[in-house]
């Protein structure tokens, strides 16, 4: 899905909560404080290869290294690259200024689960995105819970954390400002 495709969704979903959601979440992700602790971990039979892509290009493109995230793999090959080798134990070294981001459509095993408990305990920022999972939403800071028949697939969802999470926040206008102040002192203004 390219940007265009994204933004499209977005508007398609504007009055659904699910942008302002995304959102939230992708700016916690920014939260990392170094490059490298932003760490993504799926379940067994599926690994977050294409939300990591998208991460690591929204990194680049918005100048923000600590958005580019480690993948954490089950069983990474010993002979594998550098960036493919990195195994569950990294999630036993997380600590505080470093994120814990789940990405789990299915149910997490008890391994998971285990893991993302002690990262809590020993300081990191838990997040997850997850399709029902009340254990795993249990540990996690902050989730979003994407239904199976809901308006979004979780593939869609991905692609609207990825691309809220490179996004610079934009600062209100004077005129938006303004705008709040006179509601705020003068209340909403009611159609008659």
């Amino acid at each position: 899905m390219d940007a265009g495709s994204v933004t499209f969704l977005r508007e398609l979903l504007a009055e659904t909560g699910w942008v302002e959601r995304t959102r939230e979440l992708g700016l916690a992700l920014r939260t990392t404080r170094s490059p490298g602790g932003l760490l993504l971990v799926g379940t067994p039979d599926d690994e977050p290869w294409h939300l990591t892509a998208h991460l690591s290009d929204e990194a680049r493109l918005s100048d923000l290294p600590q958005l580019a995230p480690t993948l954490v793999r089950w069983a990474p090959r010993a002979d594998g690259p550098a960036h493919l080798r990195v195994g569950l134990d990294r999630i036993q070294q997380a600590g505080r200024g470093e994120t814990l981001f789940v990405v789990a459509e299915q149910e997490a095993p008890d391994p998971l689960l285990e893991r993302v408990d002690d990262a809590r305990r020993t300081g990191a920022t838990i997040l997850a995105l997850e399709g029902g999972d009340t254990a795993l939403k249990g540990l996690a800071h902050d989730a979003i819970a994407v239904p199976r028949l809901g308006p979004i697939t979780f593939d869609g969802a991905q692609h609207l954390v990825s691309m809220a999470a490179g996004e610079l926040p934009q600062r209100p206008g004077l005129r938006e400002r303004l705008a709040r102040l006179l509601e705020k002192v003068n209340g909403p203004q009611v159609a008659d």
